[in-house]
């Protein structure tokens, strides 16, 4: 085997998985295309507003698991191969789940922003930074019941958490690269939110009602 291939399946693979548009797929299934409907994003958020609780938790249940399952067979590869550092296939993993949900092949390389899909990220490659961003985004939430204002906040929080767990020795440079790649990423994607937040255009958060 060329010891370039498992790199390659990795990157590929974790491409294909991101790139699953759930939240279409769910619209699809409802009868109706979700780009056309609230705020055209497939994201969850989108899809709990237009389609209801029970579509919009599965769906971000699903980005969810696309971030976590190929970072989490990357490093369990990792562990196997005596890769150095042991991060490298999951931080591949994260970067191909990641440009897979925001840019699918499936849908013209128009996708999500990425949340759910960073928040399974988060959970395989930077278990401990997990609750810190879970917190700042609850409290942004809570506050001010804008989703991408609470998003935009737990995405910048992230490289924060990491980057403290660098200097305490408890993760690796390449860690931290990758959560400030997420970050950059997460706050461009919401470039048309930050817009509208500051035209005072941006909608708060309400479900779907019964």
């Amino acid at each position: 085997m060329h010891p370039l291939l498992p790199w390659l399946l990795i990157a590929v693979g974790s491409y294909l998985i991101g790139s699953i548009p759930f939240g279409y797929l769910a619209g699809r299934l409802c009868g109706i295309d979700i780009r056309t409907k609230g705020s055209g994003n497939i994201g969850a958020t989108n899809a709990l507003r237009v389609l209801g609780n029970k579509w919009g938790y599965a769906v971000f249940l699903f980005d969810f698991l696309k971030g976590w399952l190929p970072v989490k067979f990357a490093l369990i590869w990792s562990t196997f191969a005596a890769i150095d550092p042991a991060s490298a296939p999951g931080a591949l993993a994260a970067l191909g789940a990641l440009i897979g949900h925001s840019f699918p092949v499936w849908l013209g390389f128009k996708g999500g922003k990425g949340i759910a899909t960073s928040a399974g990220v988060i959970v395989a490659l930077f278990p401990q930074a997990f609750l810190f961003c879970l917190g700042v985004w609850l409290l942004l939430f809570t506050t001010t019941r804008y989703v991408s204002v609470a998003s935009i906040g737990a995405s910048i929080a992230l490289p924060s958490a990491v980057g403290t767990l660098f200097l305490l020795h408890r993760t690796d440079w390449l860690a931290l690269a990758v959560s400030l790649v997420m970050c950059a990423l997460a706050v461009w994607r919401h470039r048309s939110n930050i817009a509208r937040l500051r035209a005072g255009t941006e909608s708060r958060f309400e479900r779907k009602k019964k």
